[in-house]
């Protein structure tokens, strides 16, 4: 969204719908940005921020997460070739997350695919695809527009966050189980009804949801949302916040835990759905689809690598640390690819890639880590364990219904 004021050339990043209201809020200035979008890292402070979503409710602004329209009597027959998931199964009112590989069965992306309806979806991406999406549909009687900027996004994520949208005039979100999604209408005194999309869908592994709208609304829903939870300790929050709260919950990040097969430049760096702990996405049955031959060949003879979560001691999150297999750090097994303090596991935690032989769970690594202290670099060998994955799950995060608090 560009504003009117100052030409397009002196915008280098975009400004969301929801700019204006978390500029009010950031009291750090700290700013980052997300596919051509400016976002906020932090607000206050990532702990806060943290524990709003793990206690209360938080706001995130998720309007530059990509979204595509696809739609067409060939929709369902064209991601079904794309998609490594049974598209064909995914009814209206359903979300379903998936990801999409090139010939050698490496990933390109993952996401959410919504169905709006019989042969129109709607596929939300962390990274721009439309090249990749056009390229594979031709042949297909299917339309592919880019929608970013025509749909403002809010994640509204904790254990409070249903009952502040029944607050706020959504009645019946709380029978939405999740991966499910509707349409809500939001009563306003003095103003026509705003009608939202909401789904149970989000990025922290905990009960929350979505809100999908029109951008001319989003400043009325935002401060209807920080109106009615004024008393519930709502509060906006960053991506360093939510990127916590995604590790704990083991899910996967763009160019942080794997890079699209479509930007790697070396050989080997590339990932699959199955090293990466996506087998659960492939359906082998439903017919072909882009890199099956190559998936069935890995899961034929193994993956070579596999992703897996780390316990590691200490206090100190084993950031990029290279993984061996003694203390001697004669042989590398891997590496780490996220990693923090974990708040309420209060413990250590990583996502790694290691290879295969050293993914059983309960494995010692060691992980190399480096520290700075005052200035002065410190090297710490410390042993790793792998353990299961999520790290963290509360039960709540599919009630239905949510506890009403």
């Amino acid at each position: 969204m560009l504003t009117e004021t100052e030409p397009h050339y002196r915008q280098p990043l975009l400004k969301t719908p929801f700019h204006e209201r978390s500029r009010a809020f950031s009291q750090l200035d700290s700013f980052i940005p997300w596919s051509g979008y400016t976002t906020v890292d932090v607000f206050t402070s990532v702990e806060k921020e943290y524990f709003a979503i793990r206690n209360a409710s938080s706001l995130y602004d998720l309007t530059p997460m990509v979204k595509y329209r696809i739609a067409g009597a060939d929709a369902v027959r064209f991601l079904n070739r794309l998609m490594t998931r049974d598209v064909s199964r995914l009814q209206p009112g359903r979300v379903a997350y998936t990801v999409w590989c090139n010939d050698d069965g490496h990933l390109i992306d993952d996401g959410t695919v919504f169905c709006l309806g019989p042969g129109e979806y709607r596929l939300c991406t962390a990274e721009r695809q439309l090249d990749w999406l056009r390229a594979s549909a031709i042949g297909f009687e299917a339309e592919i527009s880019d929608i970013t900027d025509e749909v403002a996004a809010l994640a509204v994520q904790g254990p409070t966050s249903c009952k502040l949208l029944k607050s706020i005039g959504l009645e019946g979100v709380e029978r939405l189980k999740p991966f499910e999604h509707g349409v809500f209408t939001l009563p306003q005194s003095a103003a026509a009804p705003i009608a939202l999309q909401v789904s149970r869908t989000g990025f922290t592994g905990d009960l929350g949801y979505e809100l999908w709208m029109s951008p001319t609304d989003a400043e009325a829903v935002w401060d209807a949302l920080m109106e009615a939870g004024s008393t519930r300790a709502v509060r906006p929050i960053g991506s360093r916040a939510l990127n916590i709260a995604r590790i704990e919950a083991g899910f996967l990040l763009p160019r942080v835990d794997f890079v699209s097969a479509a930007h790697t430049l070396y050989v080997g760096t590339e990932r699959s759905p199955l090293e990466l702990g996506l087998a659960w996405l492939v359906d082998f049955g439903k017919g072909h689809f882009t890199g099956r031959r190559a998936l069935l060949a890995e899961k034929a003879r193994g993956p070579r690598r596999a992703l897996v979560g780390l316990d590691v001691p200490g206090q100190k999150p084993a950031h990029d640390a290279l993984l061996y297999t003694s203390r001697s750090g004669r042989t590398q097994a891997g590496n780490v690819t996220s990693a923090t303090w974990s708040p309420t596991c209060k413990r250590n935690i990583a996502l790694a890639i290691v290879d295969a032989a050293h993914s059983a769970i309960g494995s010692t690594l060691w992980a190399d880590i480096y520290l700075n202290r005052e200035l002065v670099w410190e090297r710490r060998m410390v042993p790793a364990r792998v353990i299961e994955r999520p790290f963290y799950a509360p039960a709540r995060r599919r009630a239905t219904p949510p506890a009403d608090f």
